[in-house]
């Protein structure tokens, strides 16, 4: 994608210092990896690793080159369909804003399977 927004990790750290200290990434994220699901705008569907994960949206550490605003859904485990639009992306990473906040402690638990 010619369009997509390439950022040095030292520009993003500066970006992230700057919107922590205008209380902008208020959210509390929990570090993790964590395997899940991606389809963007019809595109098939992508395995992706989940590096952190907040109410309001995710890190992604092995995404492909998306635009700003592209919207996509991202299953989660235990949580199921979660539609939202890429907030970010540098070097393979890419962030993840969802539309509505979710339940974080619910992906990190484990898929319970049913007795038999």
């Amino acid at each position: 994608m010619a369009d997509a927004i390439n950022i040095k990790p030292s520009d993003l750290a500066a970006t992230i210092r700057d919107e922590l200290a205008a209380g902008q990434r208020s959210r509390r994220r929990d570090s993790l990896l964590l395997n899940a699901r991606m389809s963007v705008a019809g595109q098939p569907v992508a395995d992706i690793r989940i590096r952190n994960l907040s109410a309001g949206g995710l890190m992604i550490d092995n995404a492909v080159p998306m635009e700003i605003g592209t919207t996509l859904v991202i299953e989660l485990r235990n949580v199921g369909a979660v539609p939202g639009k890429v907030a970010w992306y540098a070097e393979g990473r890419a962030g993840i804003a969802f539309d509505a906040p979710i339940d974080p402690i619910k992906a990190r638990q484990p898929v319970s399977v049913p007795k038999i």
